[in-house]
């Protein structure tokens, strides 16, 4: 969570790139902003609220701040509101030093005692004021501005990404820790962020730092060294998408345009994946992963919703399998054995509570794989193995197509473990290979617009499902409250008498997910007709096989497929149920409330 953005040898345009930087890194946090610019001496501006806020108030200002050298925050709070004080930067005493911080510094507190002890007049409610303080009484004691802010650094602890600028140093200072920070190398600049988007409109030559490390970002370029100073060889990858990618390309919200590029995303992640003439999934990450005895997935939210899907088309294929939310995995492992594979899912590969319980797992000895969508994240490079969904960035805070990637790249990851046991996968092949045009006829054709006009203003609004389509209830009722801020709620359709039913009413509609017309589907139908005796509307997500429409109110139609797909499919229209509803109620779809994109503190 929250973004920073830093650069170095951009001249009189820094608070510009600072800006345009800290737009474009919104999705990570939204409650306050700020920049801090140096040389010629420290110039700070921060304001509560969103990013507009601020530069009202440059835009008001006699002058707005200067300097060759900036960094930038955008803050999703942790350690106090939202209030223009706990705004980043922080600065010093003197105003000589300013820092951003993402993460949580777990001995503040008593940083904070002993600085107050010692006279220090503390602003915020923050853990990261404590910061330019210790490199404040680093420099009085005489240290030179690199020494002090190592020295700041040997003090803390707890998770962070941080970059420091002192007054009339052409120098950012950064490390990183349990969060997120990657350089950006232009050609007479140097960049730096929190993910890739903070400057990709300027180079997309990255240098992804480790845990424990720390740069150096001056005119004559960027250094890596350890924690104890000495230089590490870092690699510089070309990142494969452009700035354009990450704009709204015409669309109102990013959200709307993230669903509508499902389709393409899905091409990309099954390209060179699918072997039709075979009829075999061949993806050759997987190549030197062991075949395991058992999988325990670790995942949070969106992410877990997949892992619960890849569970049930594990089972369905003879595979033992388990998920565990990450958060919960972390702090109490399940048992592993030498045959265990333990799979994060993570479409950021920085979740916070995934990388503890993957870093447990390994600890325990596990094998590891991530699940990912971004290259070279922290838990690409820690797993023992990793498998790229290919989605491309995805900047609305509600992942829309990175859970339909992750579904597809789970049913390509099932497909190979059972192949290797001489299961057949021809007809998944055929249904993969046609599922990117089944979704664009989805997207195309969806009534979801004026089921939404039906049903807007109703009392709560559940979701039900079976098998693979449990997830599909769970994950549609979490993007129809993250963005709408309505009450929701996804079940499997078997729980519904087991107490839900005594929340029915002829005020809460029901979505149920019917694909197929096996038994899970009939009994569903079954959980149609109980809320159906109770008045509640029903509006069906089916492929019409079950004739589950006779029961419903209105009907969210997608192709017959199979059973691995038709999941795809249907999350989609529950996804513009959420949308259109988010949009007929006026709500800040990209950035709802009290969230934020990557989660990176636990």
């Amino acid at each position: 969570m929250c973004g920073i953005i830093g650069v170095v040898g951009r001249g009189d345009e820094t608070l510009d790139v600072v800006l345009d930087g800290l737009s474009t890194l919104e999705y990570r946090g939204y409650d306050s902003a700020g920049v801090a610019l140096s040389t010629p001496g420290l110039d700070v501006q921060k304001r509560a609220g969103e990013l507009e806020n601020l530069r009202d108030a440059i835009d008001a200002g006699e002058t707005a701040p200067a300097g060759s050298v900036g960094i930038g925050h955008t803050r999703w709070s942790t350690h106090g509101p939202p209030t223009d004080a706990n705004a980043h930067p922080h600065v010093d005493e003197s105003g000589g030093v300013a820092v951003v911080h993402n993460g949580i510094i777990e001995n503040y507190q008593a940083l904070r005692d002993e600085l107050a002890s010692e006279g220090v007049t503390f602003d915020s409610d923050t853990d990261t004021e404590v910061v330019p303080h210790l490199v404040s009484r680093a420099l009085g004691d005489g240290l030179d501005p690199e020494a002090a802010v190592r020295n700041a650094l040997d003090r803390i602890e707890g998770s962070y990404a941080i970059a420091v600028v002192l007054a009339d140093e052409e120098r950012v200072f950064a490390a990183r820790n349990d969060s997120p920070l990657v350089l950006g190398v232009g050609e007479d600049a140097t960049y730096l962020g929190s993910d890739v988007p903070a400057f990709l409109e300027h180079t997309r030559d990255v240098v992804y730092l480790d845990d424990g490390e720390f740069a150096v970002l001056d005119p004559d370029g960027w250094r890596v060294t350890d924690a104890d100073g000495t230089p590490v060889e870092k690699s510089v990858t070309t990142v494969d998408w452009s700035a354009e990618q990450t704009g709204k390309s015409g669309y109102d919200h990013f959200m709307l345009k993230e669903i509508n590029e499902q389709p393409t995303a899905l091409r990309q992640g099954l390209s060179g994946r699918l072997d039709e003439l075979a009829g075999r999934v061949t993806v050759d990450q997987l190549d030197g992963l062991s075949t395991p005895g058992r999988i325990q997935f670790v995942a949070c939210g969106t992410s877990y919703h997949a892992a619960l899907f890849g569970v049930e088309a594990l089972r369905s294929a003879g595979i033992p399998a388990q998920a565990f939310l990450a958060s919960e995995y972390a702090t109490g492992p399940a048992p592993v054995t030498d045959d265990t594979l333990v799979v994060g899912v993570t479409q950021s590969g920085e979740t916070a509570d995934t990388l503890s319980a993957l870093r447990e797992a390994d600890a325990r000895g596990a094998e590891t794989l991530a699940l990912t969508n971004v290259v070279d994240s922290t838990a690409a490079r820690e797993c023992d193995h990793v498998l790229y969904i290919r989605s491309g960035p995805e900047i609305g805070v509600a992942a829309t197509k990175t859970f339909s990637s992750q579904l597809v790249a789970l049913s390509l990851f099932t497909a190979e473990l059972a192949e290797r046991d001489g299961a057949d996968s021809r007809e998944l092949v055929a249904a993969l290979r046609d599922l990117p045009n089944h979704l664009q006829h989805v997207l195309d054709e969806s009534n979801a617009e004026a089921v939404v006009d039906e049903y807007l203003g109703s009392e709560s609004y559940f979701f039900i499902g079976r098998g693979s389509a449990y997830p599909v209830a769970l994950e549609g009722a979490l993007k129809f409250k993250e963005i709408t801020y309505e009450h929701a709620e996804g079940f499997a359709a078997g729980e519904l008498k087991h107490g839900t039913l005594a929340l029915v009413t002829d005020e809460t509609p029901v979505f149920a997910v019917v694909t197929g017309d096996d038994e899970r589907a009939r009994k569903t139908i079954g959980n149609v007709k109980e809320v159906e005796a109770r008045d509640a509307p029903v509006v069906a997500v089916t492929d019409g096989a079950s004739d589950v429409e006779r029961y419903a109110d209105a009907v969210l139609s997608v192709p017959e497929t199979h059973p691995r797909t038709a999941p795809v499919l249907a999350n989609a229209q529950l996804q513009l149920v959420a949308y259109h509803m988010a949009n007929r109620l006026g709500r800040s779809i990209d950035r709802p409330r009290n969230l934020a994109k990557s989660v990176t503190v636990e």
